[in-house]
Formats: C-alpha cells, structure tokens, sequence
C-alpha cells in the first residue's frame, strides 16, 4: 500500500520548468527551464533561496556530480555553463554543442562529465581540466537521455530515431542498439542493481530490457501521452515515471506492476500541464512541469 501526500509546491518560475536537480549538499534543490536563471531553493523550509546564476537560453539540464564543488548547466544554444561553489560564481562556458544539450551524466571513477546534443552527438569533458577529450557520434538525431550503469562499465543514450544505443565505458565504443519503441526515446535508467535497463518513449510505452542478454523483457503501456521522466527511489523497490499526459506513476521495481496514480483526476492537487522532470529526496518525490510549479509529494509505504 502505497500512500501519498502533497507537502509543499515551490512557485516563482515565469515559464515552463524543464529539469530539477538535487544538490551534492542536502536540502538543496535546483530548477531549469525557459526562464532567465538557474534558481536554488531549500527543501528544508521549502523555499526559494535565490537565482544562482542568469542564462540567456532555456535550461534543459542540470548536473552537479557527486565529489566535485561544480553544477552544469546545458541550455538550448548548446552551451554548458559552469558554476564553481568555492568561488561563488561561473567559471567557464562549455563551448562544443551548435544545438540544445539534453542532458548531462558524470562518470565517477573516470572523472568525465558526459553531454548529449541535439545534434546526436556526445561530448566526453575532464571533470578536473573541464577541457574537451572525445566526441562521439551516437546518431544522426537529437540524443535525449544518458544513464550510466552502476558499476560504471556501460552507458545507454536514448534518442529521437526510436533507438537505444549502449557503449562500453572503457573505450566508449557500440556494444548493442535496442530498437523497439515507435517514437523518439525520451528517458532511459539503469535498474540499482543493473541487471535491467528501463526506457520511457514518446509512444507512452514504458519497456524493460535485460542487459544481459539485451531482450525485451516486458512492455508496459505505461501513460497516454509522452513518457518524459523516469526515477528510481533510491532505497526501496519502486520507480515513478512523469508523462505528458499529466500524472506521476509509481510502479514496482521487481514486479512492474502499477501501484500509484498521482494526477487531477485521481483527487490529488498536481500538475496541470506536462511533467518534464522528477527526482526522489529520500521518500520525497519532487516533480516539476510546464506549469510552472515545483511540487514535493510525500510517498509512504505501508
């Protein structure tokens, strides 16, 4: 039995909110979107803090890796702005992307920061030098999601031609291309234990592939419209998906089955318009969209 309850909704956004991003310090959450700044709020007073930093593009991703006092930006005109916590302020614009960055992954062990473009490429960064080390064509269309595996030995790109691509780590070559989705791939996540790789599509379909053996699972007709988000709670065996068509769902990690609906028409006071973005805070799941609101939900097992 799963129980859910709103506990707080963060307002202040003048336009659509893309992505959300939990900050290596606890308690703190950064929000993105068609806005002019990266904004930081407190999830201890649910509050605004301040506008860390302008932009002069839309913000469609946010990456703060773990171990380094650094937050990336990735904005539409394929810039990565760097924000440097010691020193308060940006310290270098990521300059490779003509077209809008979706998303931005860190690989820890090999301190590289990976960004995914528009333009179906991969630019591989040095964490420490922040200097540009490879590019790597993955498709010939927009990239919309990176997730890299747990044991850091792999790394999977959903993209806009409907394909899943998975590359070694070691020496970021092609290892499997996983088509089955009839539309553009828009979220992709390893399981915790990764031993399966989950994606969410423009068809609503959410699959579940075994990275052992790279075969279909199971598929699960997972929302009506767009699955935009997928997120894994980060002790127990659940993952919520945020869709286009407005709800968050929560579903069992090792059964798939559905075991919550959070939307308007199931008596919660949610989003009214796409949800973009969602990223669990211990038993908190925060979810963000194009109505501007940043909601935080408290999620109970029983």
């Amino acid at each position: 039995m799963i129980s859910v309850q709103k506990t707080a909704e963060l307002t202040g956004h003048g336009n659509p909110i893309f992505t959300l991003e939990l900050s290596q310090k606890p308690g703190i959450l950064f929000s993105g979107g068609n806005d002019k700044g990266l904004v930081e709020w407190s999830l201890k007073n649910n509050a605004f803090i301040k506008v860390m930093f302008p932009v002069n593009a839309s913000v469609y991703a946010i990456h703060g890796p773990a171990g380094f006092p650094l937050l990336f930006a990735g904005l539409r005109n394929g810039d990565v702005l760097v924000f440097d916590f010691i020193k308060q302020q940006l310290v270098k614009t990521l300059k490779h992307h003509q077209k809008p960055v979706f998303d931005i992954k860190s690989v820890a062990g090999k301190q590289e920061l990976l960004v995914a473009s528009e333009d179906g490429t991969v630019s591989v960064w040095s964490l420490e030098t922040l200097e540009l080390l490879h590019v790597i064509t993955v498709s010939h269309d927009t990239i919309r999601s990176i997730s890299i595996s747990p044991d850091e030995k792999n790394v999977a790109f959903g993209c806009r031609n409907n394909h899943i691509y998975l590359y070694d780590l070691s020496d970021y070559t092609v290892t499997k291309a996983l088509l089955g989705h009839t539309m553009a791939v828009f979220s992709v996540k390893y399981f915790p234990g990764g031993e399966y790789l989950i994606s969410g599509s423009r068809d609503a379909q959410l699959k579940i592939w075994d990275i052992r053996t790279y075969e279909l699972v199971t598929n699960i007709p997972a929302h009506l419209f767009a699955v935009n988000a997928i997120a894994f709670h980060p002790t127990l065996p659940y993952f919520a998906t945020a869709s286009m068509d407005k709800s968050i769902k929560i579903w069992g990690a090792d059964d798939f089955k559905l075991y919550k609906t959070i939307s308007r028409e199931k008596g919660f006071e949610s989003h009214q318009l796409s949800i973009n973005k969602i990223v669990w805070n211990g038993n908190r799941l925060i979810s963000a969209g194009d109505d501007k609101k940043i909601i935080v939900w408290e999620i109970s097992v029983n």
